[in-house]
């Protein structure tokens, strides 16, 4: 059985890696700044993609 945390992890990890290859640098805090900003659980890291991701599409 996997771990659903770990699945969870490394799709956002995809979604980061292609949010960071198509938006200018500086759109997504570091992955530190997510834990400090946010928490450490993978709907922190969600949230921080999240929020990138519209400000990037409402400016």
């Amino acid at each position: 059985m996997t771990d659903p945390f770990c699945d969870a992890r490394n799709c956002l990890k995809l979604i980061r890696m292609v949010i960071e290859e198509k938006c200018p640098p500086g759109v997504l805090p570091s992955e530190e700044a997510v834990l400090g900003l946010y928490g450490p659980l993978p709907i922190h890291e969600a949230e921080a993609l999240a929020k990138a991701t519209v400000d990037r599409l409402t400016r």
